[in-house]
């Protein structure tokens, strides 16, 4: 039975159908948004309507609530293909939702620093700092690109030349999908169990690549655990050699690099 409170929260609460990725989608909303506005995401077996006690007190305290259900929950339509349904796509779901209500999406720390500067100056500040030995920790109230600013010196071996080749072809593209992938998204699942490398890998890294610094990775490259998935491995460290060792030692990789495949042809 609907107490009165539930009929009062239910008549507040607003429902519209999106189409999203083909499907039609159920999405309920209430609240104007003067703060901002809160997504709600539900589990199994719930749906909308177990946030609605959330939804209304948010709508109360400046907020525009919204809560969708997923493809196959409550009043949303299945996919035609199970298949097909990923974390991946349910996050891609409630991006073309926002997108489709008109919400912005707060960027990223990464994407905000990067966007208050232009291809050019976010090119040689990655050169500079990522070149170096030690990781490159920004401070309490700085970001990475405030380590470095026009009067710092780019690296010997990295030209005007090379910097400018590097910001036009950022220029159309922009950064923004570069820093998500493939850093911050997630592998698709595996389909072998256990894959391994039957064919010899060769990896030649700068002794003083950045990357070393992080212990498990660090730990990883020297154990035997690379054998696990490459028996047939080599390694090779260039001992001045930063994380962009290919640039900055060109001809030594180039040797190195054909060199091994000169073995294995």
């Amino acid at each position: 039975m609907l107490t009165r409170e539930n009929r009062s929260m239910d008549q507040m609460i607003e429902h519209t159908y999106l189409s999203i990725r083909g499907l039609k989608l159920h999405i309920a909303h209430v609240g104007k948004g003067e703060t901002a506005t809160l997504l709600f995401v539900h589990g199994f077996p719930e749906v909308w309507y177990s946030w609605r006690h959330q939804m209304v007190a948010a709508a109360a305290a400046g907020f525009r609530a919204i809560a969708p259900d997923f493809p196959g929950y409550g009043l949303s339509e299945p996919p035609a293909d199970l298949a097909q349904a990923s974390w991946q796509g349910l996050m891609n779901d409630l991006l073309a939702i926002m997108d489709s209500l008109s919400i912005s999406k707060e960027p990223g720390r990464a994407e905000a620093d990067f966007g208050r500067f232009d291809t050019r100056r976010i090119m040689r500040t990655i050169y500079i700092l990522f070149s170096k030995s030690e990781i490159p920790v920004a401070k309490q109230g700085q970001e990475i690109m405030d380590l470095a600013d026009e009067s710092t010196p780019m690296p010997q071996w990295f030209t005007d030349e090379d910097l400018s080749a590097y910001a036009n072809l950022y220029e159309k593209s922009g950064f923004m999908t570069a820093i998500q992938i493939p850093y911050r998204t997630k592998a698709a699942k595996a389909v072998c169990a256990k894959p391994r490398f039957e064919m010899p890998m060769f990896v030649i890294m700068g002794q003083k690549d950045y990357i070393l610094k992080f212990p498990a990775l660090k730990e990883y490259m020297s154990s035997e655990k690379l054998k696990e998935i490459a028996p047939d491995y080599e390694i090779t460290y260039i001992p001045e050699g930063s994380h962009f060792v290919q640039e900055q030692f060109p001809d030594l990789v180039n040797q190195l690099m054909i060199g091994f495949v000169n073995k294995h042809v």
